[in-house]
């Protein structure tokens, strides 16, 4: 491996020494984990959208107050959608 840090490093030779022990306790909950590593090396693809001008500004704001990137907190709310994890607030 290259471009590793001092404790990276140390880590890798653990694991590679067997000194490390799994936390994992079930296999359900290790398909858990490789499902999301293969998320997370998926290649994110580029969109354009268009919105009106008062929603993205809109946006840019609820993206201060949550210290994000609008960017970011874009494609954290539409993940959550297609994910099914977004939730309608009863008010």
């Amino acid at each position: 491996m290259k471009n590793l840090n001092k404790d990276e490093n140390d880590i890798l030779q653990s694991f590679e020494q067997g000194a490390l022990k799994s936390v994992i306790t079930n296999k359900s909950q290790l398909d858990k984990f490789q499902k999301a590593a293969t998320a997370t090396l998926q290649k994110n693809k580029r969109i354009n959208i268009r919105v009106s001008e008062k929603d993205l500004n809109d946006i840019k704001l609820k993206a201060v107050d949550e210290g994000l990137p609008y960017q970011t907190l874009i494609s954290s709310v539409l993940h959550k959608f297609v994910t099914g994890r977004l939730k309608e607030r009863t008010t």
